[in-house]
């Protein structure tokens, strides 16, 4: 291609298939559904790691040696308790505001009681403490406004559990069980990261002026918190949940999602804009969806998810994405749909803090252009001429 047709190309909207940079951490091939996280399969990760372990290679590039998992999970224990002011900001906010609203702004008081956090821009080990600190601090702070907008206290985290397990002590005050872990624990990873979506795009051009690694996440939050990025899992579970209410069961999917889409209503969880194949995160979200129902003894919420789905594909042909499916596995490991976006910024906070520190690392400011679309050049006429 000539440099003259190389200029004369557009961006499509909103930079879809746009090349912004280069990068070592996620691979997508969204015409065959691979998703890779520094070369490995997502659906090996799920199911043979941990989180932490996955965490671990997102920002190390390798899977760790046991010794080196060891301690990596000294360094997210020693993180220790959220700081208390950030407990004291989390209560002094209205208890119905949105809770990743609560999240971006307890997340900005954090960065003010890290040590660390004005010198990791130049610092890699001072960004590497503070990555720790983030990761393990989310899970606390996610837990305790969920406890504190229902008028409970936050809990310390429980010395020896995994991130995963942290999450439900801190949020029920009692352990969940181990098939539940280990759910939540794969959900962590398959939202961990998908390269440079809104929100870790966001960071990374936050982190290419050198600021810390607080600003760049709070950023990362604020995009996620958006309904086109973030929510549609929660907006998955109220379409269950509305389909429910009218007692029909199953059988009465196809005849709501005809309605909706008669309404032009838009249904959350079907197609993605970089998959042409199926998601390879929601088949395994499926499977465990289906186990949490088989764990739960209530597998309403997975079957009208299959009623639904089926409806879906006949009337518009597009698979379910990760969204789908996540919310029934969630609302059946007792999570209220409301918290879901947190619990995916708890997940993508690895993947936003990889980014960040791979920014670091090889770092230029981040400017793109823009085409102009407003008028040639004008010229000022005198205020008494102008009409």
């Amino acid at each position: 291609m000539s440099e003259a047709k190389v200029a004369e190309k557009k961006p499509g909207a909103g930079l879809e298939d746009v090349v912004a940079g280069e990068s070592s951490i996620c691979y997508i091939d969204g015409l065959k559904g691979v998703l890779r996280y520094r070369g490995y399969p997502i659906q090996e990760l799920a199911e043979r790691a941990t989180f932490e372990e996955v965490v671990y290679l997102l920002w190390n590039g390798e899977l760790p040696k046991r010794a080196e998992l060891e301690q990596f999970r000294r360094s997210l224990a020693e993180a220790g308790r959220v700081p208390e002011p950030v407990y004291d900001a989390l209560r002094a906010l209205p208890k119905d505001i949105h809770p990743m609203a609560a999240l971006r702004t307890a997340i900005s008081v954090a960065g003010h009681h890290d040590p660390d956090a004005e010198a990791g821009p130049r610092d890699p080990q001072a960004a590497r403490r503070s990555a720790a600190r983030l990761q393990a601090w989310v899970v606390g702070i996610v837990a305790a406004w969920d406890r504190i907008r229902r008028g409970k206290e936050p809990l310390a985290p429980r010395p020896g559990l995994s991130l995963a397990a942290q999450y439900f002590y801190q949020t029920n005050g009692t352990p969940a069980s181990d098939g539940a872990v280990r759910v939540f624990d794969q959900c962590l990873t398959l939202h961990a990261d998908h390269e440079l979506n809104a929100s870790t795009f966001t960071a990374r051009v936050i982190a290419a002026t050198l600021s810390d690694v607080y600003s760049s996440v709070v950023g990362a939050i604020g995009a996620l918190k958006g309904p086109l990025h973030g929510g549609a899992n929660t907006d998955v579970m109220k379409m269950l949940l509305e389909i429910d209410a009218q007692g029909k069961g199953p059988a009465g999917a196809k005849a709501w999602v005809e309605g909706a889409l008669a309404a032009k209503r838009k249904i959350s969880g079907f197609g993605h804009r970089v998959y042409r194949a199926p998601d390879p995160r929601a088949t395994k979200l499926k499977e465990l969806s289906a186990l949490t129902a088989k764990d739960s003894g209530e597998p309403r919420w997975y079957e009208l998810s299959l009623a639904v789905e089926k409806a879906f594909h006949e009337l518009k042909n597009l698979p379910a994405n990760v969204d789908f499916f996540s919310a029934s596995a969630y609302y059946a490991l007792g999570i209220s749909p409301d918290m879901y976006t947190p619990i995916f910024a708890i997940s993508r906070m690895s993947g936003w803090v990889a980014h960040v520190l791979e920014q670091y690392a090889n770092n230029r400011l981040i400017r793109p252009r823009a085409d102009y679309l407003g008028p040639d050049e004008r010229h000022v006429e005198p205020l008494e001429t102008r009409g």
